[in-house]
């Protein structure tokens, strides 16, 4: 179901719009495990070895559909909050066009180059046959992929985040189930379990077709489905490669900061692996929490409600607040339980190290509630290049500080806390005074009369 958040309350439509997109992300965390689970168990080490080694480019790969298909749905929810839906059909088919035949094309040239690109990362020659047969299968599906992408940032430009939720549990549900079937029951091994994947997206797919016929008026344009408009192609493109560009960004500051830890020793790999999940649960709903502004944000920028973004922004910061608190005080009290779910009660060192950066980040994470936020404020109004130099500048003081600290300085392993800390006060220091111009130059000077007269929309 569709919601128009230019009216009614506003924490209740954040926090209503924050909780799928939470449990959709813990979900996905889960499932992914299983889907290792079922590979080591039933088909050996070598095999979860390849597709552990496939991963980093298939995320890549997938990070960069996403953040296409996010780009993309900012413009849709600033046209639906504008109500200019003859505009948003003609987006939304765009959109469609382009990125199908953009997905099919990409999905060829990296079919072709599956094992040139295993070769840059070294992946051990003897299970290199498997790793490049398990990305060839899965990139097969690769228009699955933008597809899925592609209709859940619709209906989250619309206001429907638990929808895509369903569609996600569906997936993953579909990919498990096949996974036994291919793997176990036919031992179809590494590729069985690529095949899964695709699969199971390509069923999600044809669901979420059946479920907008059935239910979302909005999206069934028929013969307009046909429709692509060359003059809302660039900008759509712009929008979605510069959000696909930062969501890579992320992905490779933590491969960078990973060569760091690489060569400190066994101990200093084992927790640094723990203290990333935990990280990532921790952070997780800070960054739902960010997407939903941003939803809130693009409706009500193209209904031109100045007064309720400027709400929506502290009510944000509100949700953060109380969000981040709680988790900083379990983190902090829990930190050693926290590392023993990881590794066994022998591993002291291991529980030590991940403790004291727990501990010591615990509440740090202060840092990024702020930094979440101001990322959605600027991503509703469009301005994406803002989001991308903060998050490179985030990434890059990040790695350089890790190194100082640790490689010159000499410092343990407390000093990736204080270097992600460094990253988030660099990326803070960027956004706090290119926002105060924002406000002043783009919103304070629109008036709002309570009839939406003046539109912010391009």
């Amino acid at each position: 179901m569709t919601t128009d958040m230019t009216k009614g309350r506003i924490v209740p439509q954040l926090t209503g719009f924050t909780i799928p997109l939470v449990l959709g992300n813990l979900f996905q965390l889960t499932y992914n495990a299983a889907d290792s689970v079922i590979v080591g168990k039933f088909v050996g080490d070598d095999a979860l070895a390849a597709v552990g080694t496939a991963g980093p480019v298939m995320n890549m790969v997938i990070l960069f559909i996403s953040g296409m298909c996010m780009g993309a749905g900012i413009l849709m929810s600033t046209q639906y909050g504008a109500k200019k839906y003859e505009h948003l059909e003609r987006q939304i088919s765009t959109t469609l066009l382009g990125g199908l035949v953009f997905s099919a094309a990409v999905a060829l040239l990296l079919i072709l180059s599956a094992r040139p690109l295993l070769h840059l990362l070294q992946v051990p020659p003897d299970i290199m046959d498997s790793a490049g047969a398990y990305l060839r299968i899965v990139f097969m599906g690769l228009v699955f992929t933008f597809v899925y992408n592609f209709f859940s940032n619709t209906l989250r430009a619309l206001g429907d985040s638990r929808v895509p939720l369903y569609f996600l549990i569906i997936s993953a549900f579909l990919n498990i189930v096949l996974d036994l079937f291919f793997v176990v029951a036919l031992n179809l091994g590494v590729p069985g379990s690529a095949a899964a994947t695709v699969l199971s997206e390509g069923l999600c797919c044809l669901c979420c077709v059946v479920y907008i016929k059935k239910r979302v008026p909005l999206l069934c344009l028929g013969k307009k489905w046909r429709v692509f408009d060359f003059s809302l192609l660039w900008r759509t493109f712009t929008y979605g490669i510069t959000s696909a560009l930062q969501q890579m960004c992320i992905q490779l500051g933590k491969i960078c900061v990973q060569t760091i830890v690489n060569v400190q020793g066994v101990e200093f790999i084992a927790a640094f692996t723990a203290i990333n999940r935990v990280d990532d649960f921790a952070l997780t709903p800070q960054s739902n929490i960010s997407h939903a502004a941003t939803t809130f944000m693009a409706q009500n920028r193209g209904a031109g409600n100045v007064r309720r973004m400027k709400k929506g922004f502290l009510s944000s910061l509100i949700l953060q607040a109380v969000y981040t608190t709680a988790v900083a005080v379990f983190v902090f009290s829990f930190s050693r339980q926290i590392m023993r779910l990881f590794v066994s009660d022998g591993s002291g060192e291991v529980i030590s190290l991940g403790a004291s950066y727990l501990q010591l980040i615990a509440f740090m994470y202060f840092m990024p509630s702020a930094t979440n936020v101001m990322q959605g404020f600027f991503r509703g109004l469009g301005d994406l290049k803002v989001t991308l130099i903060s998050t490179v500048l985030n990434m890059a003081v990040r790695f350089l500080s890790a190194w100082i600290m640790i490689h010159i300085m000499g410092g343990g392993f407390e000093c990736l806390a204080w270097s992600n800390f460094a990253g988030w006060v660099a990326m803070l220091l960027f956004q706090a005074p290119v926002m105060t111009v924002k406000w002043k130059k783009e919103l304070t000077d629109k008036i709002y009369d309570g009839k939406n007269e003046k539109s912010l929309i391009k």
